[in-house]
């Protein structure tokens, strides 16, 4: 008798105890509830990003959407100007020229309501981020590198570059020639 009590002892493993089963569903659920937890944390804040995202876009949408317009804009500009001098030269059809000139005014500050601003770099730094070299000439009056001369004014659209200034840039004083 003693060889089946050993084998009835070999052959059944314990049984679990009804405790240990519990403890094990509940490190498992608590396991689960974690993950989906962090998901959930992921997917909240992937949606704040987005909405986030969603609204700077649609800002600067709001503020560059007249880009395309203002580029088309601002050669009318430039001709405006350019034919508003031409005629101050002459000295018939004074009113003509002034009622001209108030157009252009008109015409500029309802553009800059709308966020375009115009560039006009002459005495200040060069900065080649907003400026267009076109020449250097030397100068005694004007200082190294300072804008001589606007030959053609640049303009922003809300702090965005549309066109840079074409300038004349100040090379200093004339160098006397070796001898």
């Amino acid at each position: 008798m003693s060889e089946t009590s050993e084998t009835e002892t070999k052959e059944t493993p314990p049984a679990p105890s009804p405790a240990s089963e519990l403890e094990a569903q509940l490190a498992a659920a608590k396991q689960e509830a974690a993950a989906n937890y962090d998901r959930y944390a992921r997917a909240v804040a992937d949606l704040e990003n987005f909405r986030k995202r969603t609204l700077r876009e649609k800002e600067e949408l709001r503020l560059f959407a007249a880009s395309g317009l203002m580029e088309d804009v601002i050669p009318i500009l430039d001709n405006l100007a350019l034919g508003l001098a031409a005629a101050r030269q002459q000295t018939e059809g004074k009113a003509i020229v002034d009622g001209v000139g108030l157009v252009l005014e008109q015409f500029k500050s309802t553009l800059a309501r709308h966020g375009l601003k115009e560039l006009n770099p002459a005495g200040e730094q060069f900065d080649p981020n907003f400026h267009e070299c076109i020449s250097h000439q030397p100068s005694p009056d004007v200082a190294e590198e300072k804008v001589m001369q606007v030959v053609r004014p640049g303009y922003t659209l809300n702090g965005r570059l549309l066109r840079p200034a074409s300038v004349i840039v100040s090379s200093g004083p004339a160098k006397a020639a070796a001898t």
